[in-house]
């Protein structure tokens, strides 16, 4: 069996000290050593496995898989030796982020309510710890973690904070995007079946209303609005008392986040949202919901008419 001659090799579970190589320093390209490297140099390939947290899981052994089918290994989940050798840091796992006036400026709580959320003039930051995580595709875990020292409620212009360097490679044009119900992860592929980006997603809580089959991209849209429709959210008391629709404004913390990719099945679509920890654990009203960062990215690959298939 090859999993007899080919053993996973040991992964760390713990995140050593944050060291970043000083900007000029020459890097090695190496293996990842722990369960941050391993999100990390997924990551660098366009390969997410919900926001870098260093502890892993079901959603990375997903994301290891995608890497292993891309680069024709077994699928196993695990960082078995072959795959070991494959996945590669190509750059240093942490860099170095200055926080700015700009990172500061606007940064305001979130209304509690959709009447709230509907008379602000934009929903967006509410906190730094927020910002630079959707920035850095990090868990705010994580980024506490790396930095022990930093207050977050006070941190001023100046201060270094040290973040995953886990940016996605440039956007490609996507042939195909492939969602799968069971696996929980969407995948776009390029004219030639190579797999372009993996990513998580939640799916619709009701099964019935979950489109499957063939389907396809008719918009996309950044920094969209949101209408509120409280006959969509039966459980909302706030709706229910309303009676009537809301215009929500955009921005990160908008209910469909900073992306909206709508398909040919009218209400549906694929959207961001503003709770990234929560994507592939809990379940959304019937679209098709990724962090931020990943609704963005894909935004930027798809165009009208992308085919769209919905596998149970």
């Amino acid at each position: 069996m090859r999993g007899e001659t080919n053993p996973a090799a040991p992964v760390s579970p713990v995140i050593p000290p944050a060291v970043v190589p000083e900007p000029m320093e020459p890097w090695v390209v190496r293996p990842a050593t722990n369960q941050m490297e391993i999100q990390i140099a997924l990551s660098q390939t366009g390969i997410g496995s919900g926001p870098v947290d260093g502890v892993g899981g079901l959603q990375t052994e997903a994301a290891l898989r995608a890497f292993q089918f891309r680069q024709g290994l077994e699928e196993s989940g695990r960082l078995d030796r072959d795959t070991r050798q494959a996945l590669l840091l190509h750059r240093a796992p942490l860099t170095r982020h200055e926080v700015t006036a700009e990172d500061l400026a606007g940064l305001h709580p979130v209304p509690e309510t959709w009447l709230g959320k509907s008379q602000a003039s934009e929903l967006g930051y509410s906190s730094l710890l927020e910002r630079v995580g959707e920035q850095t595709h990090a868990h705010p875990n994580l980024l506490r973690r790396l930095n022990p020292g930093v207050v977050w409620e006070s941190v001023t212009p100046g201060t270094v904070l040290s973040v995953p360097d886990a940016g996605y490679p440039p956007p490609r044009r996507a042939a195909l995007v492939r969602i799968s119900l069971a696996g929980r992860y969407l995948r776009a592929y390029d004219e030639r079946g190579q797999l372009l980006v993996h990513f998580p997603v939640s799916i619709g809580r009701v099964a019935s209303k979950r489109p499957v089959g063939s389907l396809s991209v008719v918009v996309a849209i950044k920094d969209p609005n949101y209408t509120f429709d409280p006959a969509v959210f039966p459980e909302s008391e706030e709706g229910r008392r309303l009676g009537r629709k809301l215009v929500i404004p955009p921005g990160p913390n908008n209910p469909v986040g900073v992306a909206w990719i709508g398909l040919n099945r009218p209400g549906y679509g694929i959207h961001g949202t503003p709770v990234p920890e929560q994507v592939g654990r809990t379940e959304s009203h019937g679209c098709f919901r990724l962090a931020n960062w990943n609704a963005d990215h894909l935004r930027r690959m798809v165009s009208v008419g992308t085919p769209v298939n919905v596998e149970r």
